[in-house]
């Protein structure tokens, strides 16, 4: 077979006779502390498939994608990741005794005779691969958006006759949803306005002038006792339909298998993971223990140690086992935030760097204060640029920024201006004003029409 097979959460399996190239490969073990698992087990062929890939390619360091207990079966096989400063999964990998290499940013590289991919990398520690078999192009964004790769791919795309997108879409629970008021109410997440799939898939197709795309990265279920509350706004298979514009492309279902010889496409019959529940203590976590000495000093040194988080915030609170432990950030700022966590998945992050892996398995809960959102300066600035970037200090952030703007200039200066315009306009108008509804609808006609 010369063609692929996309299955499992986010894994494309790329073949030229053999199996060549798989993509963010998650078996199904727990993932975010074992919050999340597979929603549609991976058949044993394709497991059997990925398995004997010569290649793996990693697109970003979260367990969904690149996960510990599933990454064990690789010792063999030649691990491809995107370029980005800090190199800390390339460093870690490399220590664990993996072969390791590094794809170089923007170009394209051959990994068998009709096989090759062009992978670029963005400041959010996330990244993108267009994999060419045999003529037909596969672009594979995952979870990433567009912050400065936008017109590369789409010049990249007009060079093809058949294009399949593949893109994270959904309500929108893969992020910390899990917020309550400071008088302890949940705050209904936005997820639960379900907001139509199939018109974001339209509008992927409509941004990056794919003919195909398939719903992808989006397959989870939460399985912990104290996070299965957001399997409500996760997202079903069958909602990928509504609203998508025929007209502007193919929509093909999750599980596929295309033969980019004869263009065949087949489904891969799946079957949907049976509901189960773990307690928290499965997987380590007691709600009732309380933080010690050293579990503070760590989380003071953590918090601390990122010098951006103190112009924006006056404390960090952490609520472990019902007791509060404020962090001190910036004594002239009213503004705050409290997570109320389990002990030892609040350690393993800080610990381990990566508080990510907290927010995402919406377990933990978390309430704002005098702030709007973890975003633009909590979210980036802990999980993206400091855990994942090594970049802490504010002269750490300038050399940070200047290793991406070098990969592009261009782009990436018309993407700060249009990311900050955005901030703005979000300020006045909500997701579901008329206004915001034309401003969006604007920006991807001209988008998708700019050279």
């Amino acid at each position: 077979m010369l063609g692929c097979k996309t299955i499992g959460n986010a894994t494309l399996i790329a073949f030229e006779d053999i199996p060549i190239l798989a993509t963010d490969p998650w078996l199904g073990e727990g993932a975010y502390f074992g919050s999340w698992t597979l929603s549609h087990p991976i058949p044993q062929q394709e497991k059997d498939e990925i398995l004997a890939c010569q290649y793996v390619w990693f697109s970003h360091g979260h367990p969904d994608h690149l996960n510990g207990d599933s990454l064990a079966y690789f010792k063999n096989a030649q691990i491809l990741l995107p370029d980005h400063y800090g190199k800390r999964i390339y460093s870690d990998l490399l220590e664990q005794g993996y072969q390791v290499s590094i794809l170089p940013n923007r170009e394209w590289v051959q990994l068998s005779k009709n096989i090759k991919v062009f992978c670029i990398s963005d400041y959010f520690q996330d990244s993108i691969l267009l994999v060419d078999i045999n003529g037909h192009l596969f672009v594979n964004l995952n979870d990433a958006n567009d912050r400065g790769w936008g017109k590369t791919v789409r010049s990249i795309v007009n060079n093809y006759k058949n294009t399949y997108l593949l893109k994270l879409s959904g309500y929108g629970d893969a992020d910390m949803i899990n917020f309550f008021t400071e008088s302890g109410e949940r705050i209904l997440p936005d997820a639960a306005k379900k907001r139509s799939v199939g018109s974001q898939l339209t509008t992927y197709l409509k941004l990056y002038r794919c003919n195909h795309v398939i719903p992808f990265s989006s397959f989870h279920t939460y399985q912990r006792a104290d996070s299965i509350w957001a399997n409500e706004y996760t997202t079903p298979a069958s909602s990928y339909t509504e609203g998508f514009d025929y007209r502007l492309g193919e929509l093909l279902s999750p599980f596929q298998q295309i033969d980019c010889v004869t263009g065949e496409i087949s489904s891969i019959k799946t079957v949907e993971r049976e509901s189960l529940i773990y307690q928290p203590a499965e997987f380590g976590d007691d709600w009732s223990e309380t933080l010690d000495k050293k579990d503070l000093e760590l989380a003071n040194r953590y918090f601390s140690s990122k010098e951006r988080l103190a112009e924006h915030f006056g404390f960090i609170n952490l609520k472990v086992g019902g007791e509060d432990n404020y962090i001190v950030l910036n004594s002239d700022l009213k503004t705050g935030i409290t997570f109320e966590c389990p002990r030892n998945s609040l350690v393993t992050a800080m610990s381990y760097e990566i508080f990510d892996d907290l927010l995402i398995g919406n377990f933990m809960k978390t309430t704002l204060h005098n702030v709007d959102s973890l975003y633009p300066n909590f979210t980036p600035v802990v999980c993206k640029f400091s855990d994942n970037g090594r970049a802490q200090t504010e002269q750490e952030l300038a050399q940070y920024f200047k290793y991406y703007r070098q990969q592009s200039p261009m782009e990436y200066i018309f993407h700060c201006l249009e990311r900050d315009s955005e901030q703005i306009f979000r300020r006045f108008f909500t997701k579901d004003s008329l206004m915001f509804k034309i401003a969006k609808q604007s920006y991807v006609f001209l988008k998708s029409r700019s050279k």
